[in-house]
């Protein structure tokens, strides 16, 4: 329940207002350093460096189109700001190169006092958790560690190796 946690879906939705706004969500006082630290976890540096008004940038339906990835990663900011010590994920990485995902997932990996529960296949993800729930048909197949799915478990292996699609909840 907010504020102790935070939730972005698998495909956000961000404002017709500057990137900051839609990061900061109104919020005044003190932001900078939090801001700052919701940038650098969502691996935005660049991206905003690249925009001609950088924060200051209209995004969404009436102003510059980003990414699919560049909007996940703008929601990850956004929940950053939040300042909730439980994060939320319905697969946070699905429009992310590979690189940028194993950057976000270890710079969240670092961050103390906060657990993410991440909805996800792909193996960044999947290296970073400390325990692995695996669905099929919409019941628990099997849970643990990875190494202990991934030595015990079909389903897991199949999903490790790319040969099937995780079934949808």
């Amino acid at each position: 329940m907010p504020p102790r946690a935070a939730y972005t879906p698998q495909v956000p939705r961000l404002f017709s207002d500057t990137l900051k706004e839609n990061i900061v969500q109104g919020k005044r006082s003190n932001v900078e350093d939090s801001l700052n630290k919701a940038i650098r976890l969502a691996v935005m540096e660049k991206d905003i460096a690249h925009l001609e008004e950088g924060l200051e940038t209209f995004v969404g339906p009436r102003g510059v189109m980003l990414s699919g990835g560049q909007i996940q990663r703008a929601a990850t900011a956004r929940m950053i700001m939040t300042g909730a010590d439980l994060f939320i994920f319905d697969d946070l990485s699905s429009a992310l190169d590979v690189e940028t995902e194993q950057l976000v997932w270890d710079g969240l990996d670092k961050e103390k006092n906060v657990t993410c529960i991440a909805v996800s296949h792909r193996k960044a993800a999947l290296t970073k958790a400390d325990h692995i729930i695996v669905m099929k048909d919409g019941r628990i197949e099997a849970e643990g560690s990875l190494t202990k799915l991934l030595e015990e478990n079909e389903e897991m292996q199949l999903l490790w190796q790319g040969e099937q699609v995780p079934a949808r909840v």
